[in-house]
């Protein structure tokens, strides 16, 4: 059996997009890459991202915000960054490891003037959404 490839998800603050991303990669995905999440900085995991994302039928509320400073950077084919702030300050990566960008919109950002609970979900749910349809088309965007 051929061995995974390795992805990294790479958000500012590893809180909601990143999460999101992998918690796809593992539902979607899973028997064809190993996948991990992390950002630049850490925000904690978003409570909405973890909301719409169970309604999905995806359980991240077990995930953390992480640092990519705590995983071994030297094991990754591929790193994804998932916000435009995320792929400015990218940090360095091995030569092995591809550099991708899939910018996504914050969803916090977005649902910044919600009226309500249910309309604030929208937003993620929208993002959650195409998110899932990246996910969906691995590993074409990778090639």
């Amino acid at each position: 059996m051929p061995m995974k490839k390795t992805i990294l998800f790479l958000c500012t603050g590893n809180s909601c997009r990143s999460q999101m991303a992998e918690g796809w990669t593992r539902k979607l995905k899973g028997d064809e890459f190993e996948v991990r999440s992390a950002g630049v900085e850490t925000h904690g995991l978003n409570p909405l991202a973890v909301e719409v994302m169970a309604e999905a039928g995806v359980d991240i509320s077990g995930h953390r915000s992480k640092l990519v400073s705590e995983l071994d950077v030297d094991t990754f084919d591929y790193v994804v960054t998932v916000c435009d702030h995320a792929s400015e300050h990218c940090p360095f990566f091995p030569a092995e490891s591809r550099r991708i960008h899939a910018g996504f919109p914050d969803p916090p950002a977005l649902a910044r003037t919600a009226a309500t609970h249910e309309e604030a979900l929208e937003h993620y749910r929208r993002v959650r959404d195409a998110i899932r349809d990246f996910v969906q088309s691995l590993p074409a965007p990778l090639l």
